[in-house]
């Protein structure tokens, strides 16, 4: 007798899919002789895949199939390997840290180029110091020559005078220290720009060296082409910024070593001393 059980309470779907085809909790059979058929469909939801187009299910490799279709990231191991870093190259790091501890350098980096500012920038501060310094002090000897023309004592003046003096110097010696402390430094894997703006404001950029897109310098007027100063300017891909670094000592010079270490690092050369040369 056959069995009709099967064609009286057909299985019905529990859900469908974008395109209307049902789905089903347990897939209808039907059975022809000795063989079993599995009636299938083509829905990736109502089957467990190990892949299908456009995912990945290895958690080491990131793929960002929605808004990066054509990318693949580097494949990285959950636990990687110490790399090794040779003795010359720990040494030179290490000398780096004890120099320069305010820099935060990371294993194997080690500073290749410290590009500090021109002196002429220290003219207006110093020249101004000096001048209200020497102004006070001829006050101060002069004063008693003439007989005390405001009518106030010589011992009365000298203390106001004496404070301001020192006022004027301590003044003078933040502003050449401030203007000291910006510094410009290229490691062998990125560049480090620390910025003084004032007694205590300070902050670091950094910048790798593969992330750099150009490398320019500007001068202008005829002081600057006279004493060869001017400014660096460090574009970046992606959001395009801008790093200026001002009072730079022979800009052009500057400009072709941070060039050639952008241009090793991208190719994958080692960045060595051999850029400065």
């Amino acid at each position: 007798m056959k069995d009709t059980s099967h064609e009286s309470n057909p299985p019905k779907p529990v859900a469908y899919d974008t395109q209307g085809r049902p789905l089903y909790l347990h897939p209808p059979t039907q059975e022809t002789g000795r063989d079993t058929l599995v009636a299938r469909t083509d829905s990736h939801v109502s089957s467990t895949e190990s892949e299908h187009a456009g995912h990945n299910f290895d958690p080491r490799l990131r793929s960002q199939y929605a808004n990066e279709p054509s990318i693949v990231h580097a494949k990285r191991d959950i636990e990687p390997e110490p790399f090794e870093i040779s003795e010359e190259v720990r040494k030179k790091h290490e000398e780096s840290k004890k120099k320069y501890p305010f820099l935060n350098l990371s294993e194997g980096e080690y500073v290749i180029v410290n590009i500090h500012r021109h002196p002429i920038g220290l003219l207006a501060p110093v020249a101004v110091t000096g001048f209200i310094l020497i102004l006070l002090l001829a006050i101060l000897i002069a004063y008693p020559a003439s007989g005390g023309p405001l009518g106030i004592a010589f011992s009365a003046i000298i203390l106001p005078i004496l404070c301001l003096m020192i006022l004027v110097a301590i003044g003078g010696y933040i502003t050449i220290w401030i203007y000291l402390q910006n510094q410009f430094f290229m490691t062998n894997e990125s560049v480090i720009q620390e910025i003084q703006n004032g007694l205590f404001s300070r902050h670091e950029q950094t910048v790798s060296l593969g992330s750099i897109e150009d490398v320019s310098f500007i001068k202008h007027g005829v002081l600057e082409s006279m004493f060869d100063f001017g400014m660096i300017r460090l574009s970046t891909e992606g959001d395009e910024t801008t790093y200026r670094f001002s009072y730079v000592s022979h800009p052009k010079k500057q400009t072709a070593i941070l060039n050639n270490a952008v241009e090793a690092f991208k190719n994958g050369r080692p960045v060595t001393e051999k850029v400065v040369q």
